[in-house]
């Protein structure tokens, strides 16, 4: 329920606040005072469009914050999105001049989308022109599920048609690829034969680059470690293993008369320790160094074979073996295309009945409701000056059509007449006809658990007498299990008001203000005569206003239920 909404800077509107309660609140003025204005702001702060012309002159931004009474689904949404505050439910838009907007929930910044969302659970806003949309079809069936309270059912329903989308989608793809599955597979045979004749190991081009340079300049690798191995422990001159035997000898008796040459010691003997090891491994290098030039051959064409397979495949010849894995595994996969084939097909059978199930029972629920929608509406209609009249909600199931929205198009025929076929509500010949009927399809289908606040600006134009009466009838009833905002210039529609709000317009000349008041009795009962008769309010007038607000409260004695929250 919407609590409290503050307006400031928007069009002729500089500063307003207004508290809301249950029940039906109408709001009256005379025309141009901002009526319509109230609810324009409400949309904006709710993620209507915007733009920089509704700053009012002089100001840099216009700004809109409401504050929501609202019930668990809201406060689990609001949760889910991390924006819940303590149960609180407070919004607030700001439009620059500049034409920038800005939105918040609870205080956290939000995307426009997100505001949307959020107010699709809070308020549904039924606008003077609305009769111009209600004759499209896919308008017509979002009615029947609001009022057959279909949410869930249709969230399951699209649920299920995105899985059968994604299936056939999938096996669109394969079969398409079907079609070249075989050169494809002829290809890969080629391709993973040539590489299994390399047969090259993971790490191989490597070690070949490694021996290529080794053989490369194999003679003056073995012309170095040879003269290396001469000056380490050669037998016939003196060498470094010789000198450092030398060494550790002449000092090792001397160690005991000064213990500072014990470490001097055991450094020269293990470094002919070490000297002999490296003479050792040296002289194994000489006799392993191969300097046959066939095997030097051998290398250079084999590093060949890899570059040339490497620049074909387009892989660096280090990643051929991984490579030829990925065209094995390709293989395999095109090989087992066809049970892959098989199963995808079965997937999107099941898909297809699951979807079919859901969407046969979305049919029978929008078919329920639609009953109950087509006899509350015929019943308003007749009130509405139309005593033949007759409304009927025409449900064509196609099984093979399937849509995020169900296999059903749904569409409202109407009688306007006895004896008259009814015929889709797009081609009612009268205006003042399409008028009522939709006004009886707003009113009636607002009855429902869709939301917990409902705006209906000016829905009654184009109707009068009883039937305003009626009008106002039929919103105080939705006012009875929720909230109701209706900005009206008939004062049968204002008599049946729970709450009643005068908006006023004030210039000094040079600015312009609007205001808002919340009528007493006495209040309600000047605004209503002046409602009744225009420039001159005669005690007559008021005696007759006066009248219709005890009328409209004995015809409503009975107790009213509080708003819903959502």
């Amino acid at each position: 329920m919407l609590r409290e909404i503050q307006v400031k800077n928007y069009a002729v509107i500089e500063t307003l606040e207004l508290e809301l309660g249950a029940g039906l609140t109408v709001l009256t003025g005379e025309t141009g005072a901002g009526k319509s204005i109230l609810v324009g702001a409400l949309g904006l702060v709710l993620g209507d469009r915007a733009d920089a012309g509704i700053v009012r002159d002089g100001a840099d931004n216009a700004e809109i914050s409401a504050a929501f009474e609202t019930g668990p689904s809201v406060h689990a949404w609001l949760d889910n999105q991390d924006l819940d505050a303590d149960g609180e439910c407070l919004v607030r838009r700001v439009i620059s001049r500049q034409g920038r907007s800005k939105a918040w929930i609870n205080g956290h910044a939000v995307t426009l989308q997100t505001m949307r969302e959020l107010a699709a659970q809070l308020v549904d806003i039924h606008g003077q022109h609305l009769h111009q949309t209600l004759t499209k079809k896919p308008v017509q069936r979002r009615i029947v599920d609001d009022s057959a309270n279909n949410r869930r059912l249709l969230a399951n329903v699209e649920k299920a048609y995105q899985r059968w989308q994604q299936a056939a989608s999938e096996l669109a793809e394969l079969e398409q690829a079907q079609g070249e599955r075989d050169s494809r597979i002829d290809m890969l045979r080629f391709q993973i034969q040539e590489l299994d004749a390399l047969a090259l190991s993971a790490g191989e081009p490597a070690q070949l680059v490694a021996e290529q340079q080794r053989l490369a300049h194999a003679g003056k690798l073995a012309e170095g470690a040879g003269d290396a191995l001469d000056r380490l422990a050669h037998e016939d001159q003196v060498s470094a293993q010789q000198l450092l035997g030398e060494a550790t000898r002449l000092l090792s008796p001397l160690k005991d008369i000064d213990t500072q040459l014990s470490e001097i010691v055991a450094l020269l003997a293990e470094a002919e320790i070490q000297v002999g090891e490296a003479a050792s491994q040296l002289a194994n290098y000489c006799e392993t160094l191969d300097l046959d030039p066939a095997r030097r051959d051998l290398v250079e064409e084999r590093l060949a074979s890899v570059q040339a397979l490497s620049r074909k495949h387009r892989v660096d010849g280090a990643d051929l073996p991984d490579h030829l894995e990925r065209l094995h595994a390709e293989l395999a996969r095109l090989d087992d295309a066809e049970t892959h084939l098989g199963l995808l097909r079965q997937s999107l059978d099941e898909a297809a009945v699951a979807y079919d199930e859901l969407a046969a029972k979305l049919t029978r629920a929008r078919v329920r409701g639609a009953r109950k929608l087509d006899q509350a509406i015929t019943d308003a209609i007749q009130n509405l000056g139309m005593p033949g009249g007759r409304f009927t909600t025409v449900i064509d199931t196609d099984t093979d059509r399937r849509t995020a929205a169900g296999s059903d198009d749904v569409e409202f025929h109407v009688s306007a007449n006895p004896g008259q076929e009814p015929r889709p509500l797009a081609r009612v010949a009268s205006g003042g006809e399409l008028s009522r009927i939709s006004l009886a399809i707003e009113v009636m289908a607002a009855d429902s658990e869709a939301t917990p606040t409902m705006v209906f600006d000016e829905i009654d134009a184009g109707v009068g007498g009883g039937t305003a009466e009626i009008v106002g009838q039929q919103l105080r009833h939705v006012g009875e299990t929720a909230q109701v905002l209706c900005v009206t210039h008939l004062p049968q529609v204002a008599s049946q008001a729970h709450q009643h709000v005068r908006v006023t317009k004030h210039t000094d000349g040079k600015t312009t203000h609007t205001g808002l008041t919340m009528l007493n009795n006495e209040q309600r009962t000047e605004e209503l005569a002046r409602m009744l008769g225009g420039v001159e309010i005669t005690a007559a007038t008021r005696n007759h206003a006066r009248e219709m607000i005890q009328r409209a409260g004995k015809n409503n004695t009975h107790r009213k239920k509080p708003a819903r929250a959502s």
